[in-house]
């Protein structure tokens, strides 16, 4: 290669670390823009909501005319600021105020919590809170995301879906998808009380197999019509070609390894369906597809799967695989016996092709007293 080639080789490729550099710092830049924007949004409207609260209710829950306020607000503020103030609107930051008011005290510096819970009902307090509160609020979320939450109306829920959205990033439809499939409540039913109150604070929390298990998967994604027969491979082929929707659904730590994965024993070719690796649980997971009913045939197949992978995929800083069954049916009485005298980690669930119904979402907020909705103020 001819110095003059070599020179020009060397000069492009210092130019193009030149240019990633740049353009890594305007993505940064750009992104701290957006957050600060939306910051700026949700406080702005979290302050309106105060005001209005404060000017119609002085202190009471509820004002009788607080829907001319609203109407006529909606004019005035149209007409000076244009879009964005319709009633619904407004309706919407007076119920983001009040669902929010005490948020302020999680970002107070200790030796000022204490002060602040004394002095709230202080009248002096209250008239200096345009300039003590706004700036305690923080929110990390945009407003189409908090707009969204506030259609949760159990609190401990609420807090789920927040803790969800900030640490997963995800988008308004993925924070949508999961609130109507009821993420929150699959998840609570095989949690204690206190363990739901943890998850309601922090989010989900993945420390042994049964954290990152749910019952039943909801893959309504799929657009596939319930009550319709699919072969197993229909259904494999439907979750790769939606494995992002599939992997959001699956929960934390997930990456995707494998199809198909073919074992060799004794000259025989076996296959598992799919597998998985999770990052927290630091194991591989197996995940075989039952279009029917789950049978104690299929344990014992996972069984013989968990086997063979302890002895030849698991490496030395690896957990022991787990096995998870996907079935269309499943007994949870047959369930429990067939399971209990397994000692390798399976685990059987149903899914589902569709989102729950509106009669099934009451059904099974019923069940459930700890998640009691607060009352509309």
């Amino acid at each position: 290669m001819s110095p003059t080639r070599q020179r020009a080789i060397t000069s492009a490729s210092i130019y193009s670390t030149l240019f990633g550099k740049i353009a890594q710092i305007l993505n940064q830049a750009r992104t701290k823009v957006v957050r600060e924007i939306n910051k700026a949004q949700c406080l702005a409207y979290w302050e309106i909501g105060r005001e209005i609260v404060e000017f119609e209710q002085k202190g009471k829950a509820r004002a009788d005319y607080g829907q001319k306020l609203l109407i006529k607000l909606s004019a005035d503020l149209t007409a000076k600021f244009g879009r964005g103030f319709s009633v619904d609107n407004l309706q919407l930051m007076r119920k983001f105020y009040l669902t929010y008011s005490d948020k302020f005290q999680i970002y107070e510096t200790a030796s000022r919590k204490s002060l602040i819970r004394q002095t709230l009902s202080d009248e002096s307090i209250k008239k200096q809170k345009p300039q003590t509160l706004s700036a305690k609020f923080e929110p990390m979320l945009s407003w189409s995301h908090y707009c969204e939450l506030l259609k949760v109306e159990t609190p401990p829920a609420r807090s789920f879906y927040e803790q969800e959205s900030i640490q997963n990033r995800w988008s308004v439809r993925e924070l949508k998808r999961q609130i109507n499939s009821m993420l929150f409540e699959r998840l609570v039913l095989s949690k204690d009380t206190s363990a739901v109150m943890k998850m309601a604070e922090k989010g989900q929390i993945i420390e042994k197999p049964e954290d990152a298990i749910k019952d039943p998967y909801i893959l309504e994604f799929l657009s596939l019509e319930e009550g319709t027969s699919y072969t197993e491979s229909q259904m494999e082929q439907a979750l790769i070609d939606k494995l992002q929707y599939f992997l959001l659904e699956l929960g934390k730590g997930f990456t995707f390894v494998a199809r198909q994965k073919r074992i060799t024993i004794s000259n025989r070719h076996y296959y598992v369906d799919l597998v998985f690796y999770n990052r927290l649980l630091k194991c591989l997971v197996l995940i075989d597809l039952k279009t029917g009913e789950l049978d104690h045939a299929d344990i014992g197949q996972m069984n013989f799967y968990l086997n063979y992978f302890k002895e030849n995929e698991k490496t030395k800083d690896e957990n022991e695989p787990i096995g998870l069954i996907l079935c269309a049916k499943k007994d949870d009485v047959f369930a429990k016996y067939v399971l209990g005298g397994v000692s390798n980690k399976v685990f059987a669930s149903k899914y589902k092709l569709a989102l729950p119904s509106e009669k099934e979402l009451k059904a099974k907020l019923k069940s459930m007293p700890l998640l009691e909705t607060r009352k509309e103020q």
